[in-house]
């Protein structure tokens, strides 16, 4: 399972909040000439973090045992694989019937308008994947989840987790909902569409639960 927030910690918590908007440089950052350069590079860094966030996690993306950034597959972005037409379930590895699409996508609609999250689903098979391009096709903000279901992990079940998500769902619920339900032994037995169904409503589940210490304990 690749998981942005179990690998790389913050890296989508922070730029997501901050790598647009810029640090200001006050005269209290400026004593010395290495100081007056440390803003921008933060800013830098926050911005190819970003780009690797979406570039890299979404076209396959870091594992949850720990791959860095040097074993990850390198990123892609393809936005003529993109749909004409915003859709919040893009399918274009073909694991998903057109039903099972209209399902997933009125169940999403459902979350949005009842939690105010954003969950939105690639299933792809990298490397045919829109990549970076998602990013600004979906609006991807810290409100939003994005769920990339990709075979080429071992565990098919891959999340993007916005800050503000991060604050009211413990980071164990993703890695137990892939050990519950994108294993390869689930998968290959079930279906890469049944794993894919089965996370989308164990997210809705959990979306929907009140904040507290013991939300989204079990996965549903």
């Amino acid at each position: 399972m690749a998981f942005l927030h179990l690998s790389s910690s913050l890296a989508l918590k922070t730029t997501c909040r901050s790598a647009l908007t810029p640090v200001p440089v006050t005269a209290s950052s400026r004593p010395t000439q290495n100081s007056a350069k440390f803003p921008n590079w933060v800013l830098d860094f926050r911005s190819k973090s970003l780009n690797f966030a979406f570039s890299g996690a979404l076209a396959l993306g870091l594992s949850l045992s720990g791959v860095g950034v040097a074993d990850a597959k390198v990123g892609v972005n393809k936005p003529e694989l993109l749909p004409k037409e915003f859709t919040t379930v893009i399918d274009v590895a073909g694991f998903l019937s057109d039903g099972q699409e209209k399902r997933l996508a009125e169940e999403i609609s459902d979350i949005e308008k009842d939690t105010g999250f954003k969950l939105r689903v690639l299933a792809q098979n990298y490397p045919d994947t829109p990549g970076l391009a998602i990013k600004d096709f979906w609006q991807v903000d810290d409100r939003t989840v994005v769920f990339v279901a990709d075979p080429n992990f071992g565990n098919i079940l891959n999340f993007n987790v916005g800050a503000s998500v991060d604050l009211d769902i413990p980071r164990s619920f993703w890695s137990r909902l892939a050990g519950k339900y994108g294993n390869m032994f689930y998968w290959k037995e079930k279906g890469e569409d049944a794993s894919i169904e089965a996370a989308v409503m164990a997210i809705s589940s959990c979306l929907r639960e009140p904040a507290g210490p013991n939300n989204c304990s079990e996965v549903k």
